[in-house]
């Protein structure tokens, strides 16, 4: 059985159709190659949003648990870190992998919280695969209406 790495097709009335598919071979040269999250790293996605009372950071960890998750603060920067395990069945002599995308090994992310963020209550939940991380500003830093006087 044979199966291909999935490429999103140009046009062949493209005049830049060659150059296309030059970029794409190569870029599936890195792809499987150089940056391989086959060498045992991984960057797990992450948001950051903001409302008038906090900083929201949300981070992707499927297949992961609690234990297996850091969170740090050292001068005003939250590092999240930890390791996923590869997840293959030993012993099953009969099994192959045609395909394998799924990423493992260790990661390491760091943010520098702006000034505006109070440290001491940053709260961290980790929920369905996802690590949610709360972080209120500062009252000074959520702004107020200042009257005019006369």
């Amino acid at each position: 059985m044979a199966i291909t790495k999935y490429s999103l097709r140009r046009p062949t009335y493209s005049n830049w159709s060659d150059l296309d598919d030059s970029m794409s071979r190569l870029s599936r040269f890195f792809d499987d190659s150089f940056l391989s999250t086959r060498e045992g790293r991984w960057m797990p996605p992450v948001s950051v949003s903001e409302t008038k009372d906090e900083l929201v950071l949300n981070a992707e960890l499927p297949g992961m648990s609690e234990k297996d998750i850091s969170i740090d603060l050292e001068n005003n920067v939250l590092t999240i870190s930890g390791e996923k395990n590869e997840v293959r069945e030993e012993g099953d002599e009969e099994r192959r992998y045609h395909v394998y995308e799924r990423s493992f090994g260790a990661f390491n992310r760091s943010f520098t919280l702006p000034r505006t963020v109070n440290p001491s209550d940053i709260r961290a939940t980790f929920e369905n695969g996802i690590l949610n991380v709360r972080m209120p500003k500062v009252a000074e830093a959520k702004g107020r209406k200042i009257e005019i006087g006369k």
